[in-house]
């Protein structure tokens, strides 16, 4: 926990999904003092949530209702195919519930939100945490610690369910980054969606010819480091990078604008200094932003969210209340 917050609640928590975030959320949730339980669509992962003392069933409604009657945060931690079933209980089961997410999307559940859910009060989130692995038996309480979690700051936005998702957030070791739902799908496009297809690609031109053996055996570190999340179970990042396709195919064509460039230059000059030296800096960029500016912030009168919004455009994070 890095603030201590004048307006810290112990709301309960509904986590809808026991994947690697989801369970990760539960065992989180659980050991910062929440009241939480889940459902799984799997029963074999809901056995095995139990056997480690963990309140998950595979009974969806129950869970809601449940919800509904502790007034708790419900948070879906599904798959973005799996959402329109999941919305479609939520609306007929815990129709105005507090609401909100786990996708690394967040335009595409917005929608989806509006369309099937309308009444609930959605605020979305994004934890930006995750590992190659999946499934209940990756999650530990540990994931979030220090890691962004994104918490959507549009206009409309119910305030108070803005504060139970930042607390949530808090409570699992996170720092708080306010976004608009499209500013945080072209960000990810760049630093989550991209790198996944620019590591499958690596990983196919790495392995090479068929009968060839020996670049992958003579593969190292700087392989490993950039097709890591290539061994991501491919469901899960086409589920991601198709549901962000527009935003994700701007980054495509930068990409390809830069290397073409590199190609030209290499066929021409034999040189990449250009190409090297940017991807240089840009990583000593990134490494500048380690230690973000915090912030503590109110959430009163009509600016608040769009001064939330600026907060996440210069990359600082919230950490309180004042």
């Amino acid at each position: 926990m890095r603030a201590s917050l004048a307006r810290m609640t112990d709301r309960a928590v509904c986590v809808i999904g026991a994947g690697l975030i989801g369970g990760s959320l539960l065992r989180a949730a659980t050991k910062a003092g929440r009241e939480v339980w889940g459902t799984s669509a799997s029963a074999g992962t809901a056995a095995t949530a139990r056997a480690d003392g963990f309140d998950v069933t595979t009974d969806t409604d129950a869970a809601l209702r449940r919800a509904a009657e502790l007034d708790a945060l419900v948070v879906l931690a599904v798959p973005l195919p799996a959402l329109p079933d999941v919305l479609r209980r939520v609306d007929a089961v815990a129709p105005a519930c507090r609401l909100t997410d786990v996708v690394s999307v967040k335009v595409a559940v917005a929608d989806v939100v509006r369309e099937l859910a309308p009444r609930a009060r959605y605020v979305g989130g994004h934890p930006m945490a995750g590992t190659v692995d999946s499934g209940w038996a990756a999650g530990h309480a540990a994931l979030f610690v220090d890691a962004a979690w994104v918490v959507a700051a549009d206009d409309g936005l119910d305030l108070d369910v803005w504060a139970d998702v930042a607390e949530l957030a808090w409570a699992c070791g996170s720092r708080v980054v306010p976004a608009a739902v499209d500013e945080h799908d072209l960000a990810v496009a760049r630093i989550s969606h991209l790198p996944h297809l620019m590591a499958a690609v690596l990983a196919t031109v790495g392995a090479g010819e068929q009968d060839d053996d020996l670049p992958l055996a003579l593969a190292a570190s700087s392989f490993a480091d950039g097709t890591r999340v290539a061994g991501t179970r491919p469901e899960l990042v086409l589920a991601m990078c198709e549901g962000n396709r527009d935003a994700l195919l701007a980054a495509v064509d930068d990409a390809l604008g830069r290397l073409g460039a590199m190609r030209g230059a290499l066929a021409s000059t034999g040189g990449l200094a250009a190409t090297v030296r940017a991807g240089f800096t840009a990583r000593q960029q990134w490494a500048a932003t380690r230690e973000p500016l915090e912030h503590r912030v109110h959430l009163r009168g009509p600016a608040a969210l769009a001064e939330l919004r600026e907060l996440g455009r210069w990359g600082e994070v919230v950490v309180g209340w004042e």
